[in-house]
């Protein structure tokens, strides 16, 4: 067959046209290249321009969730560099957020600041018309995976339902020219640990916990939105960020703080997973790039090729404090999903300009420092330093400290007529702003529990009002709720019974009532006010049966279900419990025959039996109040939830506990015994004797001491006759 040397070249020529087209593609110029063969469009696309990128100029930027850590960074920058932008702030001051941050713009005639969430979209649409915004920085969300997996349902209404409202504001004042949404690497889902190539923006989005899987749909109403309505957005998608101002929950800070105090670092798993870190004055330098040069309709990557393991962290910030990292590193249990590794394609970014400029050891030096200057930036972050922190995510406020703070509610320019930065103070105006601080309801003040509860607060100095409302009366609780604004709910209130639980036999939808009805009212009304709900419940909903013999040490955990029901009281009871699981804000902790230091107190089970003229002899799990109740008040600090069995690990019969009565009590003390046989004649209803399992309390609070211990520490000593 004879081929024509002219088709040849043809076809050469061809090739080199297809070659200079993908050159200049590569390159991001501007051109409208057409390729056409005897005729026929074999393809053509626009390209850009050869004389220069286009840029884009903002006139009024909305920034959300600029008090957070890599916003306030880009806040700041925008700031510094283009005066003649006006910057509008809008957060709501969640618990990782801090006006502190914005500190270095808090003085500039261009900036201002907005207190409000947003999800709230009258507030949403008043600030774009009246502020004339045209550009929207949307950095607010909900970010650390932890807390998802403890509180999803938050996550969807922040990161999804926030975008959403933000995305409608945008439709109806059809003033936007560019809504920038940022996104996380998390959406990729897990990178294979042998890649060589980095998730370019066109990937898969394979999210695998809760907070990357909002994110990911937050990106499908963004995507829709320009789709559907033409909103100019731009999507980044960026790797882990470190440096000053981050909220101690994140890894490197918590490590830094951890490392401070002469603590443990704790590892999830065994520290293999790989991540990426940026230096977050880089990732402003790429927010800046991307506002300016950023193509409408695109997502960029904001990442970096250069990796660590999470244990080479952990090694590298032992080293910078001098300390031995096989003594300082602890490994903990991991995450419920802990993706492996995130790795990012990130040459879109740099095509338009950007480049990574700070190296890991300089970035991280510069963490340290900002840190060992600033150790009381956030506060009391105890809770956030837990190796698996559970923060409550509701607005705290985090303000500025009395040094910074204006004679009145507002930062004032030169210009008298600009408000910028408002921050609320106290009545009486000129002492110190209001600190985010601890605010309990308590239910049940004339209960036991609940008064030993009041008590507990004003010792440790924390705020605290009893409830007023009936559990069954939704509208009461509303207005307690409305009027106290706690930060966390107690329910001490219940139906025990009185003299016991015989009583709830003959009063059956009394119980119910307050038991079960009131319960759930609670709990219910305290998720839609994104309440935690510390429930004293009760251990009493099990017996000993051939899994758990008496005597074998074998406890029933928190996933047992109730086996006792010889009691109406202990079935009202389980009933709530389970259905208690399907709340997400409850923290249910099963109480089991409480003790404390008072013996004059007759619901004390100590003062009980003492005065029974017969008891029988049967090892139980106990809590001891004075060792307990403070650890409820901290479960609550730390946002712990589901379900805890509430006693001190172990057993104690009660032939023991007289035992220890006699010995440091009343040595002329005697007792009989009877059997369960006996005991059923005198009573109306059969008692709960039973073994929890309090290892999952141990090991979240390991001082937590045996039973037999705590009763000599707390009760027995203290009580001691010589």
């Amino acid at each position: 067959m004879l081929v024509d040397p002219s088709m040849i070249a043809f076809l050469l020529v061809c090739l080199i046209v297809i070659k200079i087209c993908i050159s200049i593609l590569n390159l991001g110029k501007h051109y409208s290249l057409q390729l056409t063969v005897l005729g026929l469009n074999l393809f053509s696309f626009p390209c850009r321009s050869c004389f220069g990128m286009a840029t884009y100029t903002p006139k009024n930027i909305l920034i959300t969730g600029a008090a957070g850590f890599i916003a306030s960074h880009v806040c700041n920058r925008l700031i510094r560099n283009y005066p003649d932008y006006k910057i509008v702030v809008l957060d709501k001051l969640d618990y990782c957020s801090n006006l502190k941050n914005l500190l270095p713009s808090k003085s500039s005639p261009n900036f201002k600041f907005v207190k409000g969430d947003i999800g709230s979209a009258d507030l949403v649409n008043f600030l774009l018309i009246t502020e004339s915004i045209d550009t929207i920085m949307h950095f607010a969300a909900q970010t650390h995976v932890d807390n998802s997996f403890g509180n999803s349902f938050e996550f969807t209404k922040n990161n999804i339902y926030g975008t959403h409202v933000l995305l409608e504001a945008c439709k109806v004042t059809g003033q936007i020219r560019r809504f920038i949404h940022v996104s996380t690497d998390e959406v990729y889902g897990e990178t294979d640990e042998d890649a060589v190539v980095g998730n370019h923006e066109a990937s898969q989005l394979l999210p695998t916990n809760p907070y990357s899987a909002t994110k990911a749909g937050a990106e499908m109403l963004v995507m829709a939105y320009g789709r559907s309505y033409g909103l100019p957005v731009i999507t980044t998608r960026g790797n882990n960020v470190y440096g000053p101002n981050q909220f101690p929950e994140k890894l490197i800070p918590k490590f830094i703080l951890l490392a401070m105090q002469g603590k443990d670092l704790p590892i999830h798993g065994d520290g293999s997973n790989v991540r990426s870190y940026l230096y977050c004055e880089d990732v402003a330098e790429a927010f800046e790039v991307i506002l300016h040069k950023g193509e409408v309709g695109h997502v960029y990557n904001v990442g970096t090729k250069k990796e660590r393991r999470v244990i080479d962290v952990a090694k590298d910030i032992c080293n910078l404090f001098s300390k031995d990292p096989d003594k300082s590193i602890k490994f903990v249990e991991n995450r419920p999903f802990n993706d492996q590794r995130y790795f990012l394609d990130d040459q879109k970014l740099k095509i338009l300009g950007w480049s990574e400029h700070t190296t890991w050891e300089e970035g991280l030096r510069k963490t340290i420092e900002w840190y060992t200057q600033n150790p009381d930036w956030w506060g009391d972050v105890t809770g956030a330093l837990l190796p698996h922190p559970r923060m409550l995510m509701m607005p705290g406020g985090r303000h500025f400290d009395g040094s910074e703070e204006s004679k009145d509610a507002s930062y004032v320019s030169n210009n008298s007529n600009q408000t910028r930065m408002v921050i609320p103070v106290t009545k009486g105006g000129t002492g110190s702003p209001r600190k985010p601080s601890l605010k309990f309801l308590i239910y049940g003040r004339t209960g036991w529990i609940g008064g030993l509860l009041g008590k507990l607060c004003e010792k440790q100095g924390i705020s605290f009002e009893y409830g007023k409302g009936r559990l069954e009366d939704r509208s009461s609780l509303l207005s307690d709720i409305q009027n106290i604004r706690p930060t966390h709910v107690f329910n001490a209130a219940g139906v025990t019974g009185r003299p016991n639980v015989d009583w709830c036999e003959s009063h059956k939808t009394e119980t119910i009532r307050t038991n079960v009805a009131g319960t759930l009212t609670l709990a219910d009304v305290c998720r839609e006010h994104n309440l935690l709900m510390v429930n004293f419940a009760t251990g009493c909903i099990f017996e000993y049966d051939a899994g758990h013999p008496e005597g074998s040490g074998i406890g029933f955990t928190e996933e047992d279900k109730p086996n006792f029901i010889g009691s109406f009281y202990s079935k009202t009871k389980a009933m709530v419990e389970e259905l208690l699981r399907e709340y997400d804000n409850v923290c249910t902790l099963r109480v089991r025959m409480p003790i404390s230091s008072d013996l004059s107190n007759p619901r004390n089970f100590i003062t009980k039996i003492s005065r029974y003229n017969k008891v029988v002899n049967i090892p139980n799990s106990m809590t001891i109040l004075e060792e307990l109740l403070p650890i409820s008040i901290e479960m609550a600090k730390r946002n712990l939830r589901g379900i805890w069995n509430f006693t001190n690990p172990g057993v104690v019969s009660h032939n023991e506990i007289l035992d220890m009565y006699k010995n440091y009590i009343d040595p002329n003390f005697t007792w009989v015994n009877f059997n369960l046989e006996e005991q059923a004649k005198v009573i109306v209803a059969p008692r709960s004797n039973n073994e929890l399992d309090a290892s999952k309390l141990k090991n979240e609070f390991p001082e937590l001491l045996p039973i037999k211990e705590s009763l000599i520490k707390y009760v027995f000593e203290p009580n001691k006759r010589t």
